[in-house]
Protein backbone atom coordinates (compact mmCIF):
# COMPACT_ATOMS: atom_id res chain seq x y z
CA UNK A 1 0.00 0.00 0.00
CA UNK A 2 2.31 2.48 -1.18
CA UNK A 3 2.17 5.66 1.27
CA UNK A 4 2.03 9.05 -1.13
CA UNK A 5 3.62 12.36 -0.03
CA UNK A 6 2.49 16.03 -1.59
CA UNK A 7 4.38 19.10 -0.21
CA UNK A 8 3.74 22.74 -0.42
CA UNK A 9 4.64 26.21 -1.20
CA UNK A 10 7.96 26.98 -1.40
CA UNK A 11 9.31 23.62 -1.07
CA UNK A 12 10.61 20.42 -2.47
CA UNK A 13 10.47 16.72 -1.68
CA UNK A 14 12.94 17.04 0.44
CA UNK A 15 10.97 18.53 3.02
CA UNK A 16 9.89 14.62 3.84
CA UNK A 17 13.28 13.63 3.97
CA UNK A 18 13.33 13.30 7.80
CA UNK A 19 10.29 11.46 7.90
CA UNK A 20 11.12 9.30 5.20
CA UNK A 21 14.10 8.37 6.80
CA UNK A 22 11.92 7.01 10.31
CA UNK A 23 9.60 5.40 8.10
CA UNK A 24 12.63 3.11 6.79
CA UNK A 25 13.71 2.80 10.46
CA UNK A 26 9.96 1.11 11.18
CA UNK A 27 10.36 -0.97 7.74
CA UNK A 28 7.61 1.19 5.72
CA UNK A 29 9.82 1.91 2.18
CA UNK A 30 6.58 2.05 -0.32
CA UNK A 31 6.67 5.96 -0.28
CA UNK A 32 6.31 7.93 -3.13
CA UNK A 33 7.03 11.55 -3.27
CA UNK A 34 5.25 13.51 -5.66
CA UNK A 35 6.23 17.21 -6.47
CA UNK A 36 3.47 19.55 -7.69
CA UNK A 37 4.83 21.36 -11.20
CA UNK A 38 6.77 24.56 -10.32
CA UNK A 39 7.73 23.50 -6.80
CA UNK A 40 10.53 20.87 -7.23
CA UNK A 41 9.28 19.84 -10.84
CA UNK A 42 9.42 21.25 -14.24
CA UNK A 43 6.56 22.90 -15.61
CA UNK A 44 5.35 21.40 -18.61
CA UNK A 45 4.30 23.67 -21.53
CA UNK A 46 0.92 24.32 -21.45
CA UNK A 47 0.38 23.30 -17.41
CA UNK A 48 -1.82 26.15 -15.63
CA UNK A 49 -0.86 26.38 -12.20
CA UNK A 50 -4.50 27.03 -10.90
CA UNK A 51 -5.80 25.21 -7.95
CA UNK A 52 -8.06 23.19 -10.98
CA UNK A 53 -4.21 22.45 -12.70
CA UNK A 54 -3.14 21.10 -9.81
CA UNK A 55 -6.12 19.27 -9.41
CA UNK A 56 -5.90 17.36 -12.61
CA UNK A 57 -1.71 16.94 -11.65
CA UNK A 58 -2.36 14.86 -9.21
CA UNK A 59 -5.34 12.85 -10.25
CA UNK A 60 -3.62 11.75 -13.07
CA UNK A 61 -0.11 10.74 -10.72
CA UNK A 62 -2.28 9.03 -8.60
CA UNK A 63 -4.49 7.16 -11.52
CA UNK A 64 -0.79 6.05 -12.44
CA UNK A 65 0.18 3.95 -9.08
CA UNK A 66 -1.16 0.69 -8.62
CA UNK A 67 -3.40 0.99 -5.37
CA UNK A 68 -4.51 1.11 -2.44
CA UNK A 69 -3.07 4.92 -1.73
CA UNK A 70 -2.05 6.60 1.90
CA UNK A 71 -2.38 10.05 0.63
CA UNK A 72 -0.74 12.80 2.48
CA UNK A 73 -0.49 16.87 2.21
CA UNK A 74 1.70 19.05 3.75
CA UNK A 75 1.37 23.23 3.50
CA UNK A 76 -0.16 23.54 0.38
CA UNK A 77 -0.42 19.41 -0.09
CA UNK A 78 -3.30 20.05 2.15
CA UNK A 79 -5.51 21.60 -0.50
CA UNK A 80 -4.31 19.44 -3.28
CA UNK A 81 -5.22 16.25 -0.78
CA UNK A 82 -8.58 18.07 -0.03
CA UNK A 83 -9.51 18.21 -3.44
CA UNK A 84 -8.93 14.64 -3.99
CA UNK A 85 -10.78 13.59 -1.14
CA UNK A 86 -13.69 15.17 -1.70
CA UNK A 87 -13.98 14.99 -5.82
CA UNK A 88 -12.13 11.66 -6.34
CA UNK A 89 -12.19 9.63 -3.10
CA UNK A 90 -11.92 6.33 -5.35
CA UNK A 91 -8.66 6.91 -5.97
CA UNK A 92 -7.52 6.86 -2.29
CA UNK A 93 -7.78 4.60 1.05
CA UNK A 94 -6.93 7.17 3.52
CA UNK A 95 -6.05 10.64 3.72
CA UNK A 96 -4.10 12.87 6.04
CA UNK A 97 -3.08 16.56 5.90
CA UNK A 98 -1.66 19.29 8.42
CA UNK A 99 -3.46 22.46 7.37
CA UNK A 100 -7.03 21.35 7.92
CA UNK A 101 -8.50 24.92 8.21
CA UNK A 102 -8.08 25.40 4.68
CA UNK A 103 -11.07 23.35 3.80
CA UNK A 104 -12.82 25.83 6.34
CA UNK A 105 -15.65 27.92 4.74
CA UNK A 106 -14.41 30.83 6.73
CA UNK A 107 -10.76 30.28 6.20
CA UNK A 108 -9.06 34.20 5.33
CA UNK A 109 -5.32 33.38 3.85
CA UNK A 110 -2.50 34.46 6.24
CA UNK A 111 -0.80 37.71 5.40
CA UNK A 112 1.82 36.86 2.65
CA UNK A 113 -1.13 34.82 1.05
CA UNK A 114 -2.68 38.02 0.70
CA UNK A 115 0.31 39.75 -0.85
CA UNK A 116 0.72 37.11 -3.10
CA UNK A 117 -2.88 37.55 -4.40
CA UNK A 118 -2.43 41.42 -4.65
CA UNK A 119 -1.59 42.43 -8.59
CA UNK A 120 1.64 44.15 -8.04
CA UNK A 121 2.44 43.76 -4.76
CA UNK A 122 2.58 40.01 -5.40
CA UNK A 123 5.16 40.34 -8.38
CA UNK A 124 7.32 42.44 -6.04
CA UNK A 125 7.71 40.00 -2.77
CA UNK A 126 8.27 36.95 -5.39
CA UNK A 127 10.49 39.09 -7.38
CA UNK A 128 12.76 39.67 -3.79
CA UNK A 129 12.57 36.44 -3.00
CA UNK A 130 13.59 34.55 -6.27
CA UNK A 131 16.31 37.14 -6.95
CA UNK A 132 18.03 36.62 -3.58
CA UNK A 133 20.80 35.52 -3.47
CA UNK A 134 21.41 31.46 -2.60
CA UNK A 135 23.29 32.34 0.90
CA UNK A 136 19.76 34.71 1.79
CA UNK A 137 17.57 31.98 0.80
CA UNK A 138 19.39 29.33 2.78
CA UNK A 139 19.66 31.43 5.45
CA UNK A 140 15.40 31.95 5.31
CA UNK A 141 15.23 28.14 4.98
CA UNK A 142 17.56 27.14 8.04
CA UNK A 143 15.51 29.99 10.25
CA UNK A 144 12.48 27.87 9.55
CA UNK A 145 14.06 24.99 11.21
CA UNK A 146 15.15 23.31 8.61
CA UNK A 147 18.52 20.72 8.82
CA UNK A 148 21.06 21.91 6.22
CA UNK A 149 20.66 19.23 3.49
CA UNK A 150 17.20 20.05 3.24
CA UNK A 151 17.82 23.79 3.53
CA UNK A 152 20.12 23.75 1.01
CA UNK A 153 17.73 21.63 -1.36
CA UNK A 154 15.09 24.20 -1.08
CA UNK A 155 17.26 27.30 -1.64
CA UNK A 156 18.03 25.41 -4.48
CA UNK A 157 14.51 24.40 -5.77
CA UNK A 158 13.37 28.56 -5.42
CA UNK A 159 13.35 30.01 -8.93
CA UNK A 160 11.66 31.73 -11.32
CA UNK A 161 9.23 29.24 -12.52
CA UNK A 162 8.30 28.98 -8.32
CA UNK A 163 7.43 32.13 -7.99
CA UNK A 164 5.20 32.17 -11.57
CA UNK A 165 3.35 28.82 -9.61
CA UNK A 166 2.91 31.07 -6.77
CA UNK A 167 1.26 33.86 -7.98
CA UNK A 168 -1.12 31.65 -10.30
CA UNK A 169 -1.85 29.38 -7.46
CA UNK A 170 -2.12 31.86 -4.54
CA UNK A 171 -4.59 33.82 -6.95
CA UNK A 172 -6.60 30.57 -8.00
CA UNK A 173 -7.62 30.55 -4.81
CA UNK A 174 -9.65 33.88 -3.54
CA UNK A 175 -12.12 32.81 -1.07
CA UNK A 176 -14.75 31.34 -1.91
CA UNK A 177 -12.48 28.87 -4.36
CA UNK A 178 -11.55 27.03 -1.36
CA UNK A 179 -14.75 26.34 -0.19
CA UNK A 180 -16.11 22.66 -0.44
CA UNK A 181 -18.16 21.63 -3.73
CA UNK A 182 -20.22 18.40 -4.66
CA UNK A 183 -17.68 15.73 -6.04
CA UNK A 184 -17.83 15.45 -9.59
CA UNK A 185 -20.11 12.64 -10.95
CA UNK A 186 -18.68 8.95 -11.59
CA UNK A 187 -19.64 5.79 -13.48
CA UNK A 188 -20.19 3.53 -10.33
CA UNK A 189 -20.42 4.13 -6.58
CA UNK A 190 -17.19 4.39 -5.09
CA UNK A 191 -15.73 3.51 -1.49
CA UNK A 192 -15.34 6.06 1.42
CA UNK A 193 -11.80 6.92 1.60
CA UNK A 194 -11.21 6.90 5.86
CA UNK A 195 -9.38 9.85 6.81
CA UNK A 196 -6.71 8.98 9.28
CA UNK A 197 -6.37 10.45 12.62
CA UNK A 198 -6.44 13.97 12.47
CA UNK A 199 -2.54 15.13 12.79
CA UNK A 200 -1.16 17.47 15.64
CA UNK A 201 -2.84 20.99 14.94
CA UNK A 202 -1.00 23.81 13.61
CA UNK A 203 -0.21 26.69 15.79
CA UNK A 204 -1.66 25.05 18.77
CA UNK A 205 -5.56 25.34 17.16
CA UNK A 206 -7.43 23.56 19.54
CA UNK A 207 -8.15 20.09 17.89
CA UNK A 208 -12.25 20.19 18.46
CA UNK A 209 -11.67 23.71 16.34
CA UNK A 210 -9.85 21.63 13.73
CA UNK A 211 -12.30 18.99 13.63
CA UNK A 212 -14.41 21.17 12.48
CA UNK A 213 -12.65 22.33 9.95
CA UNK A 214 -12.01 19.38 8.74
CA UNK A 215 -15.52 18.17 8.26
CA UNK A 216 -16.78 19.63 5.22
CA UNK A 217 -14.03 17.30 3.71
CA UNK A 218 -15.27 14.20 5.35
CA UNK A 219 -18.71 15.25 4.11
CA UNK A 220 -17.80 15.88 0.70
CA UNK A 221 -15.60 12.59 1.04
CA UNK A 222 -19.10 10.67 1.44
CA UNK A 223 -20.12 8.00 -1.18
CA UNK A 224 -23.79 8.96 -2.92
CA UNK A 225 -26.66 7.37 -1.07
CA UNK A 226 -27.61 3.93 -2.47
Amino acid sequence: MPKVFVHGNPECSAVWDLLVAELADRSVDDVVRLSPPGFGAPVRDGFEATMAGYHAWLVAELEAIDGPIDLVGHDWGTGHVAGIAADRPDLIRSFAMDCGGLVHPDYVWHDMAQAWQTPEVGEQVVAAMTGASRADRLAMFEGLGMPGSIAEAHADAVDEAMGACVLTLYRSAVPPALRPRPPSPRPQRQRRPQPLPLPLPPHGVPSRRLRRAAAPVHAAAAPPPP
